[in-house]
């Protein structure tokens, strides 16, 4: 095996773009990334649709499926497309989990639906939610009841409304004197309920209190509440607060003994809190107050180590052959850190959605708490903490392959504030020189890439000339850089993913790849 360590930095958020508008990645002060694009190999590699194993090379990657196809070194179906393949064969149907939601509810209970409400296609979309709904009255469920948690980040900011009469209409049409099905409770995605990685658990808990308990501002139908809510403050999608609508001047449904529950996102991790909070017993990070007696499942299972959730609709992918158990088992020592935001993907979505090490002697995981503050306030995020410990992780020889990954292009750029972007594209920047050092005193390689774009997009692209500029909160559809600083290398000729990055890894360390993966990208 070589000497020399490697070391993969993961610039979230950092897609390749020659456009200059709203380019917070083209247009941020990038001395180093400059240098690093001038004077190394490197390559532009795809991040997104069929490449990280989504439907269609119109979706947009994010960063589970991104991590998930660096980790492991292929391609596997993915998010809506497992969900999609699952809902066409009817295997969703005929499974244990929606049988039991069905049969518990349909006497005389209510069967809840939260989620995301949107086709942006890295959550949830709106068409799966769909097929369930109309599958629920063909199984003689009476009463449905949707919580829809508003999207505006990936998908146009403002464009919730969209999504919300597009549901409604399709509940009138299945609406008769034997089924029923309404919008009950909603809110923004980054006000209630889609925490994830336990760094804001009171938006779990106004999410509880919304769905759950039907406690909140009222109104008579979601638009009146979303519309209200834009007229007073001009708030976006993603940061409506919380609303709960009432019929005959009662909350129209509230989560009670008898009911069943799904939550129909399909991506982990923003649902993993929600459903913990429905299933388990001994719970401490909030009041619920009352815990209902129902049936709770997710569209999948989030974390399949940790059982959440206990039931799930359709079966996830059993990702094997991954980079980190290929280099365990021949002994090569492993470093991973990030701050609360994305330390799971370095380490539960790089090991193909698996909690835990495959060897506790081999592999050390660092998490840096991230900041419970809106990220465009400190777009610096955590990222001199993360390479203050990488820094010393790299100096010490303990570790012969260091991952991170720096989120503020991705977390920042979510928030729509272009500037605020900016400072952290160049705040990871700044880091990456600091990287750069350590790697050369200690004679190692250095691999900078990205799992998706979304920096590289600040505004949505103008419909007519002159016309306002709209931000842009979603991810991108171009390809994320590949860059090999260290080494000697060429770059072989072809087409690259994410996926070959694994099979590059273990090149470059000059240990044996796993005949499953896709070829390196370098020759």
């Amino acid at each position: 095996m070589s000497k020399r360590p490697v070391v993969l930095v993961v610039m979230d958020g950092v897609g390749i773009s020659e456009n200059k508008l709203g380019n917070a990645v083209l247009n941020a002060y990038t001395p180093t990334l400059d240098e690093l694009l001038s004077t190394c190999p490197h390559t532009a590699i795809a991040a997104h649709g069929l490449a990280v194993g989504l439907p269609s090379n119109g979706d947009m990657g994010n960063s589970e499926v991104g991590h998930n196809a660096l980790g492991c070194g292929q391609i596997y179906s993915q998010g809506a497309k497992l969900v999609n393949e699952s809902i066409a064969s009817g295997d969703i149907f005929e499974s244990e989990t929606w049988k039991n939601l069905v049969s518990y509810c349909k006497e005389k209970g209510t069967l809840h639906f939260i989620g995301l409400l949107s086709d942006g296609n890295v959550h949830s979309h709106i068409e799966h939610l769909e097929a369930l709904i109309k599958q629920a009255k063909a199984e003689g469920v009476k009463e449905v009841r949707i919580h829809a948690l508003l999207d505006g980040r990936d998908v146009p900011e403002t464009s919730a409304l969209l999504y919300v009469e597009r549901i409604e209409k399709f509940m009138a049409e299945l609406n008769d004197d034997s089924f029923q099905a309404c919008i009950a409770s909603g809110g923004g995605r980054m006000k209630i309920t889609m925490d994830r990685y336990e760094a804001n658990w009171p938006m779990v808990e106004a999410g509880w209190h919304t769905h759950v308990l039907g406690e909140g501002r009222t109104f008579a139908s979601a638009k009146e509440a979303i519309e209200t809510y834009r007229a007073e403050s001009g708030v976006v999608d993603q940061d409506m607060p919380a609303f709960v609508i009432v019929k005959d001047g009662k909350p129209a449904g509230t989560i009670e003994d008898g009911d069943s529950v799904i939550l129909f996102n399909f991506r982990g991790d923003r649902a993993q809190e929600i459903c913990r909070a429905f299933d388990e017993e001994e719970f401490t990070h909030f009041d619920r107050v009352r815990r209902p007696k129902v049936q709770f499942a997710g569209m999948l299972q989030y974390d399949a180590d940790l059982n959440i959730p206990h039931q799930y609709l359709a079966l996830p992918p059993k990702i094997k052959h991954t980079l980190s158990e290929a280099l365990v088992k021949q002994g090569i020592r492993q470093y991973a850190i990030s701050e609360t935001q994305k330390y799971g993907h370095v380490t539960y979505f790089w090991n193909g959605n698996r909690s835990g090490k495959f060897d506790e002697a081999l592999e050390e995981y660092v998490e840096i708490k991230s900041d419970v503050v809106p990220f465009e306030q400190r777009p610096w995020m955590k990222s001199a903490e993360i390479t203050d410990a990488l820094v010393e992780a790299i100096k010490s020889g303990k570790y012969d392959f260091l991952r991170t990954n720096y989120p503020n292009g991705d977390m920042v750029g979510h928030t729509g504030d272009y500037e605020a972007t900016i400072i952290g594209v160049e705040s990871v920047d700044l880091n990456l020189k600091r990287v750069m050092k350590a790697v050369d005193e200690v004679n190692g390689i250095l691999i900078v890439t990205a799992d998706h774009g979304n920096a590289d997009e600040m505004y949505e692209k103008p419909k007519k000339e002159g016309a306002a500029l709209k931000a842009k909160t979603s991810h991108t559809l171009n390809k994320v850089p590949f860059i090999i600083y260290g080494a000697d290398v060429e770059i072989a000729e072809g087409e690259f993913g994410l996926a070959n990055v694994a099979a590059t890894v273990a090149k470059l360390l000059e240990v044996d790849g796993d005949e499953a993966w896709l070829p390196a990208i370098i020759k």
